[in-house]
């Protein structure tokens, strides 16, 4: 997955490149004007209408109220069967858990991968370990906020081997957003940029 990531954001910068050749191709009397044109104009009009510039915030909006992920949580004190029975019910590979207090804090966060290595591998029992002895505690969390770039998620996701990661603010946690939803993100980025290259080179700017 991790070397797929590579290779479409290698490929990215391959098509950007073919394009801005292809600019310089066309006519070379150009090439002066054309550079000039895309390094002082073209990549300040592309940093603020899309190009690596979709926040997490975008997303979170895109997947709409009741799809964020915001209420897929369980609680330290839960089982790990009922914590993987939610799992299984809402389709998601994990939930955020929270201390069981009226504050609910967040504490840390359990995945399909936590449930596998330390429940079935270890031969121990869902139903009666709790959440808390086998979650990835709040200390180790890896988390974004809201105006994070797309593409910071992606980096921090394959750097660290992980496919859910929560969404953060000054309240507490607000959503959680999947590997699936940043690499959609990212694509639709990079044919919106090809986009504004086409018509840059066919004089829409």
């Amino acid at each position: 997955m991790q070397g797929g990531l590579r290779s479409f954001l290698s490929h990215g910068n391959v098509i950007k490149n073919a394009v801005l050749q292809r600019v310089r191709m066309v006519n070379p009397l150009l090439q002066p004007i054309a550079s000039s044109r895309f390094e002082s104009v073209t990549p300040a009009r592309i940093e603020e209408h899309g190009f690596e510039s979709t926040t997490i915030a975008d997303i979170m909006k895109d997947k709409g109220k009741g799809a964020d992920g915001s209420w897929l949580w369980c609680t330290t004190d839960d089982t790990v069967y009922n914590a993987v029975k939610s799992m299984t019910q809402n389709n998601v590979g994990a939930l955020v858990v929270v201390k069981p207090d009226e504050n609910k804090a967040i504490a840390g966060i359990i995945t399909e991968r936590d449930y596998l290595r330390k429940i079935i591998v270890q031969g121990r029992s869902s139903k009666s370990t709790k959440v808390g002895d086998i979650m990835t505690e709040e200390n180790k969390l890896i988390t974004v906020t809201p105006n994070t770039r797309v593409l910071q998620a992606m980096q921090l996701m394959t750097d660290n081997r992980i496919r859910h990661i929560p969404v953060i603010d000054e309240k507490g946690m607000i959503g959680m957003v999947s590997i699936g939803d940043v690499v959609r993100a990212v694509v639709r980025e990079h044919r919106q940029e090809v986009e504004r290259l086409s018509a840059f080179i066919q004089g829409g700017y």
